[in-house]
């Protein structure tokens, strides 16, 4: 196995409780609200996601958005440096973000880095050059507050149940899990952890995606390992949520998922010849019949899982990281079913800009 930077110190809380305000229920919303174009851009370790929406009662409409696969953190596991080929590809996606924001004549945009920035030593230097050559202000957010928005973006999709409940996000450089009180419109964070293991950073650190020379033995040492270092990082947090995990049965335990892994684990559990957000958005499924997907693809070789439906090349290196990730998080809390969501932290910046705004303008 090639040598790799550790990885950092394993970021978690409390009894922690960022909350989200909640927005006031009213019964109008003034003219101007229907009009404004509201903007939540995520630069993610592998992604760079654009949301533009207009509020819509107590929701909102999706007028535009963009999504691109830039690995900005590709070879930061070695490095500790976004490459330069890594921050072109960003800078490129960050550019037709740009003239979206422009085009669209949007009202208040946020505009949020996580993990490969939080890591990066020369982080706030790509910072400094997105911001000069798009305009666009990049805010490096906390662990924490990546937990909090990503919580606020898809809890409405969570099943319905009074047992606890934890949602987790699936990064690129990071995974971010959350146990939160059930019963309550707007989430209280009754506890929550983030572990330095996403898609990019666990493939990494345990050497790349194996070639086609692999052997079954070698496949599932390989995934082993992830296992087990995912596994090691989620220690702590499962001894703090024993308790809850103690009080009922498994029926009520509920568990919500988002990110490109659990998405794209539900397409292929659906037979999906290409990608359908209708179709996974929302959906529960068994937690069982995850698993199956996931054992499934650790066992194939890299060109097997590239001419699988709503994989292709730009998963094909990655995915398997992502189902070792996905399923020590259902060791850790053993509910029946899994509920998966194509929503995140864009949606929780654009409820949250929505919410302050009203308020401000009352």
């Amino acid at each position: 196995m090639a040598e790799m930077n550790p990885p950092p110190r394993v970021t978690q809380a409390h009894e922690a409780q960022p909350q989200a305000p909640a927005a006031p229920v009213r019964h109008f919303r003034p003219a101007w609200a229907g009009r404004q174009a509201y903007a939540a851009i995520d630069l993610g370790t592998n992604n760079c996601r654009l949301l533009i929406a207009r509020p819509s009662g107590e929701n909102f409409t999706v007028i535009d958005a963009f999504s691109r696969v830039v690995r900005l953190g590709e070879g930061l596991a070695i490095s500790g440096k976004l490459s330069d080929e890594a921050m072109d590809r960003a800078l490129g996606a960050l550019h037709v973000c740009a003239d979206k924001l422009k085009r669209r004549n949007v009202h208040l945009a946020r505009s949020v880095a996580t993990e490969a920035c939080r890591r990066a030593s020369n982080g706030a230097e790509f910072i400094a050059r997105v911001r000069e050559e798009t305009g666009i202000f990049l805010d490096v957010i906390s662990a924490q507050e990546e937990a909090r928005l990503a919580v606020l973006g898809c809890h409405i999709l969570l099943e319905q149940g009074q047992g606890p409940a934890i949602i987790f996000d699936i990064g690129g450089g990071s995974t971010e899990l959350v146990l939160i009180a059930s019963g309550e419109r707007i989430p209280r964070i009754l506890d929550w952890q983030s572990v330095p293991w996403g898609v990019v950073s666990l493939t990494e650190h345990c050497g790349g995606a194996l070639g086609e020379e692999a052997t079954p033995e070698m496949l599932a040492a390989h995934y082993a390992e992830m296992r087990r270092l995912v596994g090691d990082s989620f220690a702590d947090f499962a001894e703090r949520i024993g308790p809850w995990r103690s009080r009922g049965d498994r029926e009520e335990l509920r568990l919500l998922g988002t990110s490109g892994t659990v998405t794209t684990l539900a397409s292929l559990h659906l037979e999906l010849p290409q990608y359908d957000r209708r179709a996974v958005d929302g959906l529960i499924m068994p937690v069982e019949a995850m698993r199956n997907v996931s054992q499934r693809l650790a066992g194939m070789g890299l060109g097997q899982r590239r001419q699988l439906p709503c994989i292709g090349r730009e998963r094909a290196d990655l995915v398997v990281a992502g189902c070792a990730i996905l399923e020590t998080i259902l060791d850790l809390w053993p509910a029946e079913r899994l509920g998966v969501a194509d929503r995140g932290i864009r949606e929780g910046i654009l409820r949250s800009l929505m919410a302050a705004d009203l308020r401000v303008r009352e």
